[in-house]
């Protein structure tokens, strides 16, 4: 198939488009490139260097299905600059939208966030549960949603509600939950924790992939939103796990953040997808690339670090 896939140079994307080549298809890579690129050439990867603003520049000609991964990513990063979040979360992804029904795309992946659902007292928290946001990236992705799913009727939607993602990737993260923790303790052999008992969904990036490639090789999947995580654990829990492998001590602090997900993934498991890794996987691979000297504390593994430094969370970025 001809894949387009935009955010392809990001934390998800790099990953997701090795694999995607591997198996078989042609790819578009559109990414503004504020983190890097960490993409091997390859005769079918074509990688553009384009905002996803500037939609008239995306080529979907002959395209078949387009993954739409970029956006301005986690909480902390969009309060940086809301209006420059809301220009790329949103309306970018509402006229990319209605460009890919113009031009005949047939399947339309959007990564969406766990966090949409908001706080939760239910235990299983379900896709047919009322989506309350309590940040503005919670809300950008919510109304993302809306929009894509308002186009199933021309193209096949899939809205995907992913966990914290946790795990290596050439374009690494060392500002989401299982690799700072790994990292912290790697680096300072302690690890410092701010309340500790908030639940955070998980996903491994390995199967974060594999649901991608589940959704394309599946086109009998109804369109929807479909959870994706499977390990609810708390923060504390999460630093447990990494001493078990890393010998550090935990510090616990006091937090003024609420947030607290957790997440069902059982509509997704009845399509046919089983998890494969989990956060020891992560952990475990994220020690590896440490000590092989792949992971160093550049502050381009920090989002909200690296949007200063190049400005973007001054107004009219």
């Amino acid at each position: 198939m001809n894949i387009l896939v935009t955010g392809g140079c990001g934390y998800i994307g790099t990953l997701l488009t090795q694999k995607l080549l591997e198996d078989g298809h042609s790819l578009t890579v559109v990414d503004t490139q504020w983190f890097g690129n960490f993409l091997t050439k390859h005769p079918r990867l074509k990688i553009l260097k384009i905002d996803i603003r500037e939609t008239d520049l995306i080529p979907l000609d002959e395209v078949d299905v387009v993954i739409h991964l970029a956006n301005i990513a986690n909480d902390p990063s969009v309060e940086l600059n809301p209006n420059l979040s809301w220009e790329v979360n949103v309306l970018a992804s509402q006229q990319l939208a209605d460009k890919c029904v113009r031009a005949g795309v047939k399947q339309f992946i959007y990564a969406s966030s766990g966090s949409v659902y908001g706080i939760k007292e239910e235990y299983n928290v379900t896709e047919d549960l009322p989506l309350v946001p309590i940040s503005v990236y919670n809300k950008t992705k919510m109304v993302s949603e809306r929009i894509f799913l308002s186009y199933k009727e021309d193209m096949q939607i899939h809205c995907i509600r992913p966990a914290t993602v946790c795990g290596f990737s050439p374009r690494m993260r060392l500002d989401i939950s299982v690799n700072m923790l790994t990292f912290q303790a790697l680096k300072n052999k302690k690890i410092t924790v701010f309340g500790g008992n908030q639940t955070r969904p998980n996903i491994n990036i390995k199967d974060m992939v594999r649901v991608y490639q589940h959704f394309l090789s599946k086109r009998s999947i109804s369109s929807g939103c479909y959870n994706a995580g499977f390990e609810n654990i708390s923060i504390l829990d999460i630093a447990k796990a990494v001493v078990s492998k890393v010998p550090a001590e935990i510090i616990v602090t006091e937090s003024n953040d609420p947030r607290s997900y957790r997440q069902n993934s059982e509509k997704l498991i009845q399509t046919g997808f089983e998890q494969h890794y989990g956060i020891n996987e992560a952990i475990d691979e994220v020690v590896a690339k440490f000590k092989s000297g792949e992971i160093t504390d550049s502050s381009q593994n920090y989002t909200v670090e690296w949007m200063k430094k190049l400005n973007l969370h001054l107004s009219g970025a």
